[in-house]
């Protein structure tokens, strides 16, 4: 390091939204930076910043703002010097960054897939018909409805503890969550099962945490070079070039993963209707390097394949 670490008389301070998984993502960001440069925990502070998104917990995200719903006060606190750092879920974070920040450190990436929750099924094939499932997701609502038409999906916002309490209320009989969540979170005890990939593609950048800096913070750069995982980025830019190409706010169910193998990468992407009444889905193939623009040109060959008319439940769409 050329510029001063932090001490417990002068910490770190690390942003980061309250929900016990967001603590979670906050506290292993310190463990790392505290490990990697042999500090004490209390080098840094976590400071929980309550987003418009954890307070409006009533409706869909598309209703109130879309994703910049959780970030936009956590960014505020980091641009007037209230926090250092932001530690977010990268599938909740828009493409755009505001001025002056930058998006440019990730973690080791958890299980990228969809978990099937449910105390009385294992899998969506054994939903009954006409079952209750719940979901906050538009993914995972088009791509229930593209399965299954009979199902009757419901709104499910909420933290994860929120939505588990909700099944346990009976409000439906089942529902999905993040893998990389529960295991963060040590629940081994929730009915979970797998939905492998191949049978419902997850979020963009689900699993990943990303870490937000102020772009002129080098002491921050520095320390945040020292636990930044070069795979999991390479895996997010192609998918987030993807999601910028196509459209990236929470009014579009789009899905998308990039496994990297040696220099070698494979993408695969979806976009769907909201109703489940149309998804077209393609991939590709390439070196590491080529990410973005295989990205951008899977984008392109799905947004032909569903025509000029595919976006038009978007009402604002350009």
């Amino acid at each position: 390091m050329t510029e001063a670490l932090p001490t417990p008389d002068a910490p770190l301070k690390i942003g980061t939204r309250g929900s016990p998984l967001a603590l979670a993502q906050a506290n292993e960001t310190r463990d790392r930076l505290a490990e990697a440069f042999n500090l004490p925990h209390e080098a840094f502070q976590i400071v929980v910043i309550k987003t418009t998104g954890d307070k409006i917990i009533d409706r869909p995200l598309k209703e109130i703002g879309g994703k910049g719903l959780f970030t936009r006060e956590i960014e505020a606190d980091m641009l007037s010097g209230k926090i250092d750092i932001a530690v977010h879920s990268m599938k909740d974070m828009p493409t755009l960054q505001p001025e002056g920040l930058v998006l440019d450190t990730y973690l080791p990436r958890e299980d990228p897939r969809d978990a099937f929750i449910s105390p009385e099924f294992t899998a969506i094939s054994e939903l009954p018909e006409g079952s209750t499932v719940g979901t906050s997701s538009l993914r995972r609502r088009a791509q229930l409805l593209v399965r299954r038409p009979d199902l009757n999906v419901v709104e499910f916002r909420g933290n994860l503890q929120t939505r588990l309490k909700k099944l346990d209320d009976g409000v439906a009989r089942a529902t999905f969550l993040a893998r990389a969540g529960l295991n963060r979170l040590g629940m081994s005890d929730v009915p979970q099962h797998p939905i492998e990939t191949t049978d419902m593609l997850p979020a963009i950048a689900q699993g990943a945490i990303g870490i937000e800096r102020r772009e002129d913070d080098m002491r921050v750069a520095e320390m945040l070079a020292a636990i930044h995982d070069p795979a999991t980025a390479d895996q997010l830019v192609a998918e987030r070039a993807f999601l910028a190409a196509l459209d990236g706010s929470c009014e579009t169910p789009i899905a998308g993963l990039a496994v990297v193998t040696g220099d070698r990468l494979h993408l695969r992407g979806e976009v769907l209707r909201p109703d489940g009444s149309e998804a077209h889905s393609g991939e590709r193939d390439g070196a590491v390097s080529d990410g973005p623009e295989m990205g951008r040109d899977l984008a392109r060959e799905l947004l032909d394949l569903g025509g000029p008319n595919f976006f038009d439940w978007i009402d604002n769409r350009v």
